[in-house]
Order: C-alpha cells, then sequence, then structure tokens
C-alpha cells in the first residue's frame, strides 16, 4: 500500500458521503455513489488478492511509486 491511496477522494468518510452544502442527494445521485464506491472496493479486493497470492508463492511485491 504505497500510497496508492493517497490522495483518492472517495466522498465516503467520517464526515459523510460528500455532499456537504448541496443538500440532501436524489435517489439517482446516491445510487450512482455508491455504485463508484462499490467498484473502488471491489478494485481495492482484488488488489489484496493478488498482494496474498505473491505472498503465498514466495513472490516479492511489486513496489507502487
Amino acid at each position: 500500500m504505497c500510497g496508492s491511496h493517497h490522495g483518492r477522494q472517495r466522498g465516503f468518510g467520517a464526515r459523510g458521503f460528500g455532499f456537504r452544502g448541496r443538500g440532501f442527494p436524489s435517489r439517482d445521485e446516491w445510487l450512482e455513489r455508491l455504485q463508484a464506491y462499490r467498484q473502488q472496493l471491489e478494485d481495492d479486493l482484488k488488489n489484496v488478492q493478488e498482494l496474498i497470492e505473491r505472498l503465498g508463492s514466495g513472490e516479492q511485491p511489486v513496489s507502487q511509486v
């Protein structure tokens, strides 16, 4: 996890879902944001799985710059 997630803004944090000052989102906005969040989680899960496989096979993790 060499910084690949630093600076990425998901819009989902301790302060809410990123709708500050814009009012409450519509159903379509929620759906769009949740789908994007799910895709990011799936990408993160894929990265974790690849790392587990590399560590299990004895390969050195690839450094991400």
